[in-house]
Parts: structure tokens; sequence; C-alpha cells
């Protein structure tokens, strides 16, 4: 299995917006791209078979998510995060995001505050001011290498009269895979003061070795009952360009609600192809993630190791996902000389922190979902630059 993680593939030419943009992002050719979270490997050869099957049929008329679809997540969710879920807590969408934009309307007001906990992907500040809804930070705390939440700080956030928090668990960028402790005080807290939980829970299967993903929805009846989870098989198994993403939801108001959001906006299904890959992948993909899950792990350890050990950068502690948070206060830059240092000097193309709040402008955010070619070259480029700047 180790094996289909090393094959180097030329995703040029494909669209591709990792491989085809370079030159438009980052202004040269030459720019090795490390950044947009897609891997560069191939789907588990169970899903493309699928794929290949379904295409060899050649009719691509309405399709239906049936209880064999829905069947999959559900035995999905029970094997590998042993959350027990029915069917009907299901819906579907094309991605998190676009679930979390729905959810924000359905279920707040313009002016309603919403939490996020910073430094955070970047559109969920998009999805909050999209709407006319108000940014309330509870700031991570950065001990110098890892973050952990200020649940002081978190608690006066609420007591402002806050609508909703976004979860982000794993955490993306800086790679926390938050305790059943620390959910078990976000859950308190969201409880206490009324607050609806929208928990982002996209890179729940890429946990790092003798780490569990926990669904904060799966810690009681009673937190569930005011959580969406909104999860995909698109990170996971590299499936992102198919858009298939579903929500938990095990309120049936608030449920009735999104979906009615769905339909107002109308959107009323999966793709085929994207129907197809979800299915293949959660009843066939285990062994894939499991190989997938030890390389992943094995190239954050040789990222930390190397620039640790070559430069003065730090790489922040994870415990899952794809995406290596690098600190580069070292370099002694401000937010657009790092990136232009990264781009121009180094020649790899990574995610400027800033994009993730203004806690990441001295930051990087790197993806090592690629064959250790790949990673090595990155590493290496970047370690030859600094070392002669």
């Amino acid at each position: 299995m180790v094996e289909y993680f090393e094959t180097v593939h030329n995703r040029k030419n494909t669209r591709s917006v990792k491989w085809d943009m370079v030159k438009d992002l980052f202004h040269s050719e030459d720019v090795l791209p490390m950044w947009v979270a897609d891997m560069d490997f191939k789907a588990p050869d169970a899903v493309n078979k699928a794929l290949i099957e379904r295409a060899e049929h050649g009719i691509y008329g309405y399709t239906i998510i049936d209880e064999s679809v829905k069947g999959s997540i559900v035995n999905w969710l029970s094997k590998r995060h042993d959350w027990n879920i029915h069917s009907e807590w299901l819906s579907f969408s094309p991605g998190v995001v676009t679930t979390l934009h729905m959810a924000v309307q359905a279920l707040t007001n313009p002016g309603d505050k919403i939490v996020i906990q910073t430094p955070v992907y970047t559109p969920f500040y998009n999805v909050i001011e999209a709407h006319n809804r108000n940014i309330v930070k509870n700031t991570l705390h950065y001990n110098g290498n890892s973050y952990e939440i200020d649940f002081l700080d978190l608690e006066e956030k609420l007591k402002q009269g806050v609508k909703a928090i976004i979860l982000c668990n794993p955490h993306n960028p800086v790679g926390r895979v938050w305790t059943r402790d620390e959910l078990e005080k976000i859950a308190k807290l969201s409880l206490h003061y009324d607050v609806l939980i929208l928990s982002d829970e996209i890179h729940g299967d890429l946990t790092f070795p003798n780490k569990q993903h926990i669904p904060i929805a799966s810690l009681s009846e009673e937190i569930a009952n005011r959580t969406i989870t909104m999860m995909a098989p698109s990170k996971t198994f590299n499936l992102a360009g198919l858009q298939a993403s579903y929500a938990v939801t095990s309120n049936n108001e608030i449920r009735k609600k999104l979906d009615e959001q769905f339909t107002i906006q109308g959107f009323h299904g999966l793709n085929t192809m994207g129907n197809t890959a979800l299915e293949a992948a959660y009843n066939n993909g285990e062994e894939w993630l499991d190989g997938l899950r030890e390389i992943l792990y094995s190239h954050y350890q040789y990222v930390k190791k190397e620039l640790e050990t070559h430069t003065d950068l730090v790489v922040a502690h994870a415990e899952g996902t794809y995406l290596v948070w690098i600190d580069c206060s070292s370099l002694n830059m401000n937010a657009k000389e790092i990136q232009k240092f990264f781009n121009e000097q180094a020649k790899v193309g990574l995610n400027a922190g800033a994009g993730y709040g203004e806690e990441g402008e001295k930051f990087m955010r790197m993806n090592i979902a690629c064959p250790r070619e790949t990673l090595e070259d990155g590493v290496n480029r970047i370690i030859s630059a600094i070392n002669t700047k």
C-alpha cells in the first residue's frame, strides 16, 4: 500500500486548481504548488473502478440518494468514529462550505454574532460576513509550539449573546484534534448559553496514529440536539472535485430548516458521480485510508525534523490533517515579505497565514499530501532559500 502513495502523477493540464494556476497565483511557472487542500494521490482503486463502471453504463439521468448510499455513511461513522446515527438525520450538499452558508442563513438572523476560533479556515470569515452576521473571535492560545482553546475568553464571548459557534475539528490550519475534555467544555458552554454548534469535521478521518476524532454531537443526545455536523469523503479520499458532502442533524426542527434552505437555493441532490464515489469510498476505502494516515504522519515528522534542524522555522505541533502550520517569525519579515520570500526565493507555493486571520500573519500553511519525492523537493527548496538569504 505504501507504494500507492509514492508515485508522482502529472496533474498539469487537468484543469487542476493547484497545478494549472501556478503562474496566475505565484507569477512564475517554476513554483512548486503545496497549498490548496487536495492531495496528489490517486483515489482508492475501488472508487475509480466504481466510477468507470458507472461511466460505462453511459446514461446520467437524475440520481437518487438511496438507503444504500446512506447506509454506507451510517456504517462508516459507526466503524471509524464510534458514532451511531440514523439515516434520516442526513442532509446532502456539494460541500461543507455550501452547508455552512445554508445553516447560517436558515438558523441565524442578520446582525447575529457567530464565534470562530482563530486562526481558522478562511471561508468561515466569508460565510459570516456574506450574510451580514457579526464575527466574534475566540483566539486560540499559541505557546510557541502548540495551540489550545482559551475557555475563559470563549465564555466571555458567549455571554455577549452569541447565536452560534463554527467549530473546526480537526482544526484547519493548526492541526489540533480536540480532546474529549475540550469538546465537553465547549458543549457545556454552548448548552449553558444556548449556542448552536456548526461543526466542520471534514478532516475527521485524517488523524495521526493514537489520535481519535470525536464528533462533538456524539457526546450526548443533549448536545447533538443543537449541533449540525458537516462531513465528507472529499478530503479523506481526494474526491473534492466530485462535490459530495453531508450534514448530520438529529434535531428534526433544525434539520427541516436546513433542508428548506437548500430547497430555496435550488439544490436538490448530489451529482451522479459524487454519489457513486461516496458509497464506494466508505464501503471499500478503509485499507487505503489506513495506509494514507501512516504516510501523512511520516511526512509530518519529516517536515518538522528537517525544518527545525536546518532552519529556525517552527512547525506547530499537529495531531491530524495533511496541512502543516509553519511559524516563520524567525525570518523577521512582515506577512507580505514572508509570502514573497516563499514565492520568489524558495519557489514553493504555500498558503499565506494572514488569510486565516491576523493571528496567522507570521505563518505559512503547507500541504504535505504528496509523494515523498515532491515533499523533499519542497522542503529542500525552503531550507536552501533560508540558508542563502
